[in-house]
């Protein structure tokens, strides 16, 4: 724990007065031996180390819910869950958002709906993003909507998402991403609300996929090139 703490930084700290607060993971952060951790068998062999372990990613949702009650309690809201990797992520946060309303002076009233958004082939971005279950965002229209992402990179695809809901007139349109990943793009897309900004690595695990695999896997890891050439359609 000593080593992880000495590999990261807080990014309000590094960036005072930014609204996204975040732990930042540095390029030369080595990760976990797989070692140390249990994991799905049928995965042996196919990743280099763990990036951020289960428990870890856990209490980050905790806090980001905290934070988002602390912004936008007393509000009905429309949590958009953007599938399928950001499945797990929003229903611990939604978990815990709903377990901090009980507790709290301040109430957040929540309706969870869903959309999918195509952006990769085998670990590589598409040049256009398809967009399936948009045809239901005149529902948004007036309402506080919260986005629950699984992983930012470029923020192109988020921005393909936000331009087509801004169109039906929401009252307020925050974003939640699990991970944010650093790119060589200066105007990168930043959301609200991020667990964790990493390096600009291909991350499996906690939902997110290679292929629709590596989804049953609790920690973020790296996948390797065997694992890449073994579920590459």
């Amino acid at each position: 724990m000593a080593e992880w703490n000495s590999r990261i930084r807080s990014a309000e700290a590094a960036a005072p007065g930014r609204s996204s607060r975040g732990v930042v993971i540095s390029d030369d952060w080595p990760g976990y031996s797989l070692d140390l951790f249990t994991y799905p068998q049928h995965y042996y062999g196919d990743l280099d180390y763990v990036l951020i372990p289960h428990g870890i990613i856990v209490d980050r949702i905790e806090r980001l819910a905290k934070d988002i009650m602390q912004d936008i309690g007393y509000n009905d809201i429309v949590v958009l869950c953007v599938l399928k990797g950001g499945y797990k992520f929003c229903a611990d946060l939604v978990e815990h958002i709903k377990n901090l309303s009980r507790n709290s002076e301040k109430f957040i009233s929540m309706k969870v709906d869903f959309v999918r958004l195509k952006s990769y082939c085998n670990d590589q971005s598409l040049q256009d993003t398809q967009i399936i279950g948009g045809e239901d965002f005149a529902e948004l229209t007036g309402k506080n909507v919260l986005i629950v992402e699984d992983i930012i990179g470029t923020g192109r695809t988020m921005r393909a998402l936000l331009n087509n809901i801004e169109k039906y007139k929401p009252k307020m349109v925050k974003v939640a991403s699990l991970l944010l990943k650093r790119t060589s793009q200066p105007d990168g897309y930043r959301p609200d609300y991020y667990g964790f900004e990493i390096p600009n690595l291909f991350v499996v695990g906690y939902a997110l996929d290679y292929n629709e695999h590596f989804r049953d896997l609790n920690h973020i890891c790296i996948i390797n090139n065997h694992g890449k050439a073994k579920y590459r359609v």
